[in-house]
């Protein structure tokens, strides 16, 4: 890689408000200009740039020499526009500010931006480029812009009196449809006599171009390997994070299709009811509850004074259908009518019992969760007993008939 201290003449004249070529002459001289910077600074990181103005007021340094990009384009903001350009004072001024360069080791290049005329003698520029050749200083000129007042022999002129081994360049840039950095980027004045700056400068005429390079993520692992680095490694963990986001997608949705397919019948049920009747329903399962016992007090008195009722004539049916199918079941049930039919003198000693009130109420009264003195507790008991009653009457007038 070639190591080079490189000032960069600036053409800030009247000229420079032209739009022949896109956006304005001045516009695409600052583009190509940062390109050139950025292709310098990093073909070495020894490298330094300068950059001075030749027009206006006079000949203006902006940056001496420098390794810092951002102060280099920086300086490229804000810029007046105006004046003619002074082309000999300019060399000279920046073939000072190179002789002035910290590191001695480093080459000499001047590159000269000339959009306006040249008002200059061909002989004081021949006698401009044989100075530079002395001291060792390499320039490089972009032509475009003006052609009158034979500006290009002119400056063909300087060329061939500063060149020594092939070191010093011109181009000559046309307007037209072509971009003033793209006309430059395949040129020596990009490439560095094929060593320097080619891999930076492709990748930047790239991007401004909306198209790809030839390298991952545009930028050439060879001139910046740490931002190559960066890039990679962002891009693995970006591409992780989203393979974990679509993992974990994938998994909470499989959930909720196995969540669906359970039955719900009974959530949907609670979910539907509404929770401003929560005391309403606590009060109707309260009043269930108690239908409920006194359905099966009621039963219970039932079976024991042998009193038929509806639950117990169902039963029966059911019974006596499954009877005609079992015959086993039959013989059983034979077999307790039998015993119930013997045990018949027992129950009506119980008959004697229940037919007491007082007794009833006091068994009723030791019972959990029964009130004697519901009002249905009361209406079965005055039924029972009114059964008892004419069970004794029916009895009485039975062994009266048989007498």
């Amino acid at each position: 890689m070639v190591l080079e201290a490189t000032m960069i003449c600036i053409d800030n004249s009247e000229w420079m408000r032209n739009g022949d070529y896109a956006p304005s002459r001045f516009q695409a001289q600052a583009d190509a200009i940062n390109l050139i910077c950025g292709a310098k600074t990093q073909s070495n990181p020894e490298n330094t740039v300068g950059v001075l103005t030749m027009a206006g007021k006079g000949v203006r340094v902006l940056v001496t020499p420098t390794t810092d990009l951002g102060k280099i384009l920086a300086c490229m903001h804000g810029l007046e526009i105006g004046g003619e350009i002074n082309l000999a004072a300019s060399i000279q001024v920046a073939q000072l500010a190179l002789k002035h360069r910290q590191n001695k080791k480093q080459q000499q290049r001047i590159i000269v931006f000339v959009g306006s005329p040249v008002k200059h003698e061909k002989k004081l520029l021949e006698m401009i480029g044989r100075k530079l050749k002395k001291n060792n200083v390499a320039l490089d000129i972009v032509d475009f812009g003006e052609e009158d007042d034979g500006k290009p022999e002119k400056l063909e002129s300087l060329l061939a009196a500063v060149n020594s081994n092939d070191t010093s360049h011109i181009v000559h840039a046309p307007a037209g449809p072509n971009v003033l950095s793209d006309v430059l980027i395949s040129t020596p004045i990009f490439t560095g006599d094929g060593e320097g700056g080619s891999g930076f400068a492709a990748a930047a005429a790239a991007a401004a171009a909306g198209g790809v390079s030839g390298f991952d993520f545009g930028v050439d692992p060879n001139l910046d390997p740490e931002l190559a680095l960066a890039l990679r490694v962002s891009m693995e963990e970006e591409r992780a994070r989203q393979e974990a986001a679509a993992k974990k997608s994938a998994e909470e949705n499989a959930k909720q299709e196995k969540g669906a397919e359970q039955p719900s019948g009974s959530q949907d049920a609670t979910m539907t009811e509404r929770p401003g009747h929560a005391t309403s329903d606590a009060e109707n399962k309260t009043a269930d509850l108690m239908d409920d016992e006194n359905a099966l007090l009621e039963q219970a008195l039932a079976m024991s004074m042998d009193t038929p009722s509806a639950t117990s004539d169902t039963r029966d049916i059911d019974m006596s259908e499954a009877a005609a199918d079992d015959p086993d079941l039959a013989l059983a049930l034979q077999l307790s009518v039998q015993e119930a039919s013997s045990d018949s003198t027992s129950e009506t000693d119980l008959s004697k019992l229940l037919a007491d009130q007082s007794f009833v109420s006091s068994i009723l009264a030791s019972l959990p969760g029964v009130d004697p003195n519901d009002p249905s507790v009361k209406d079965l008991l005055a039924s029972m007993q009114s059964q008892s009653e004419d069970k004794k009457n029916d009895d009485k007038a039975s062994k009266e008939d048989e007498k």
